[in-house]
């Protein structure tokens, strides 16, 4: 499959080892392997809950009111 701005590499073997793609192109698909990427790095990091992130939230809009 020929896409425009994005090219593979291959191997001596002719499998594909890397892929060149034109971010003027094909910015957003960049962003969203990018993101991808970062998400699956972080995907044993410990979460928080939505409930808890939305208090403390809360609390750092009280503390900023408060002065």
């Amino acid at each position: 499959m020929n896409v425009p701005g994005i090219e593979f590499l291959m191997d001596q073997k002719g499998r594909r080892k890397a892929v060149l793609i034109d971010l003027k192109k094909h910015k957003s698909l960049w962003e969203d392997l990018f993101d991808a990427y970062v998400a699956h790095q972080r995907r044993k990091e410990p979460r928080d809950s939505l409930a808890q992130v939305k208090r403390l939230l809360e609390a750092k809009v009280k503390r900023k009111a408060h002065g």
